[in-house]
């Protein structure tokens, strides 16, 4: 294609969202372009195949970009927030380093400001987005069990829960001895071969990459059949802004190869999907005459409302070995008995509780999450060997509410390695969330004591916990308090488009990836629709 040729669609962003958009576009007969700014990722690059693998979480393979400062990176300025936005770029995105727990949002988180009064109701609900979480789930591949009374019907998971084993059935005995709601996860990672991948070996670091494609990293599942269907991607494309044309419609995008070039992709339709951080900086850097404050940002929305979901960490330690090195990483039970609002618990809202696996062996020592470390000395290895494998972690995960003061915007000073403005993070947990993840904390502590935890350590705030980026780009009926339309669709621009967690009016209490996917391909459909 040449430089000036203008495609059907163009999508920045090729993760979790990106992916599935491009995919149901190109099945569509449609021409679409994805830029990454990223690359693809050999898995045999992975740590995994190197001795010093766990070295490498806290260097070139952290989740934060402010500590790993690859090339295809941006930096972001996160002082003024007390949580660390964590982001991935790459062909797969943030989805290669996510550990593949893939709850979805529960019908009642459409509907926040009718049941609760508090922050708004979305405009589109459960009932609309079921056939799309369905068609995900196929794409993904799920391994889970239907029948979770948290949660209407669901489809035939694609292969069987990820097991227990002794660190799983333990908690659950707590939960058990206490009456508590739990379910095994629903997780993105294969237990059975499934569509031409392997199952799970169970090596552990999920986080640090999937060696074997178990894990369903949209690399390893939309894109191969997207670029089958016809789409095209192109990696290493920074993309500086939208460009804009006379009659007010985006035109396409400018962006830097690899080489940096300064190249323009022109475009009839663009679809933004570079997260909730990555979009709000685009817009409010396509500044123009018409939008002298940042591309479709009439509202004064663009960038605020940002929602991480704030968590607090709670472990156990026991008597016996727990094999919690067996099995996915972030994948084990979730709780939901304290998930929807009860006023005499002193705040708004609820949380879930999320069973890891145990701590690896170097994060044995350092103390993982909860960061307490192993003492130096004479007592070094005795205190280590009661705690290796011994140790069982269940994470607060708190419904973050939007506020306004909570945000993203543009940086004075700091650019990235194009002399693109660089983000700025602006974000306080909010006395609700203080109080909601201190309730979790006290309820997490009894629970691991009811399976037999003989002492309980906390982190009452996981500073690197930002890997849900959330709500500043938010959709909405009422173009002065919201930026896109129920469709996707911005109010300001009609043909520009919004489908990662930006989009987001609330954040729920589970991790946002299945429904962040499910929105996408409902507002793809809708792309293909009214272009029939």
């Amino acid at each position: 294609m040449a430089a000036d040729d203008r495609t059907d669609v163009l999508v920045i962003g090729a993760g979790a969202s990106g992916a599935a958009v491009t995919w149901r576009l190109a099945g569509a007969g449609v021409r679409v372009v994805c830029l990454e700014q990223g690359d693809w990722v050999d898995p045999r690059a992975y740590p995994h195949w190197r001795a010093d693998w766990e070295l490498h979480r806290h260097t070139d393979w952290s989740a934060e970009p402010n500590v790993r400062r690859l090339p295809q990176d941006y930096p972001v300025n996160d002082t003024g927030s007390s949580i660390s936005p964590l982001m991935y770029n790459a062909v797969g995105g943030s989805t290669i380093h996510w550990s593949a727990h893939f709850p979805r949002f529960r019908p009642s988180d459409f509907r926040v400001r009718s049941l609760d009064g508090v922050a708004d109701d979305w405009p589109i609900d459960y009932a609309t987005l079921e056939p799309f979480f369905d068609l995900n789930d196929r794409m993904m591949g799920v391994a889970g069990i239907t029948g979770d009374p948290a949660y209407p019907p669901k489809s035939a998971r694609q292969t069987p829960p990820i097991p227990l084993d002794t660190l799983g059935a333990t908690m659950a005995r707590g939960f058990d001895r206490l009456g508590w709601h739990w379910w095994p996860s629903d997780s993105a990672i294969l237990t059975r071969d499934y569509d031409g991948r392997r199952a799970c070996i169970n090596c552990g670091p999920c986080d640090l990459g999937c060696p074997t494609g178990a894990k369903a990293s949209t690399d390893v599942t939309y894109w191969p059949k997207a670029l089958a269907l016809g789409a095209r991607l192109v990696t290493r494309a920074r993309v500086r802004e939208i460009t804009l044309g006379p009659d007010g419609l985006a035109g396409g995008a400018l962006y830097f190869d690899r080489e940096g070039r300064l190249h323009e992709q022109k475009a009839h339709t663009v679809v933004i999907a570079a997260n909730g951080v990555g979009t709000p900086r685009l817009l409010l850097n396509s500044r123009s005459a018409r939008f002298p404050d940042g591309l479709a940002n009439r509202s004064g929305l663009v960038g605020r409302n940002l929602m991480f979901h704030p968590y607090a960490m709670v472990r156990g330690l026991f008597d016996e070995r727990l094999h919690g090195l067996r099995g996915p990483l972030g994948c084990s039970i979730i709780s939901q008995e304290f998930y929807e609002t009860d006023l005499s618990r002193g705040f708004v809202r609820g949380y879930s509780f999320q069973v890891a696996r145990g701590l690896s062996p170097i994060a044995s020592a350092t103390g993982g999450s909860v960061g307490d470390r192993v003492p130096w000395g004479r007592e070094h290895r005795r205190h280590y060997d009661t705690r290796f494998d011994r140790t069982l972690t269940v994470a607060v995960i708190g419904e973050d509410l939007p506020e306004p003061e909570n945000r993203v915007d543009i940086d004075p000073t700091l650019t990235d390695g194009h002399g693109i403005p660089a983000p700025r993070v602006s974000y306080t947990l909010s006395e609700n969330s203080r109080r909601m993840l201190d309730h979790g904390i006290a309820r997490a502590r009894e629970a691991l004591e009811a399976a037999g935890a003989r002492e309980v350590a906390v982190n009452p705030l996981l500073r690197a916990g930002g890997w849900h980026l959330m709500g500043t780009a938010r959709m909405g009926r009422d173009p002065a308090t919201s930026v896109i339309d129920p469709e996707g669709r911005c109010h300001d621009v009609p043909n520009l488009y919004i489908v990662d967690g930006s989009t987001m009016v609330t954040c729920a209490a589970v991790n946002p990836t299945s429904t962040i996917q499910a929105v996408a391909l409902y507002v793809a459909d809708g792309i293909v629709r009214r272009r029939s």
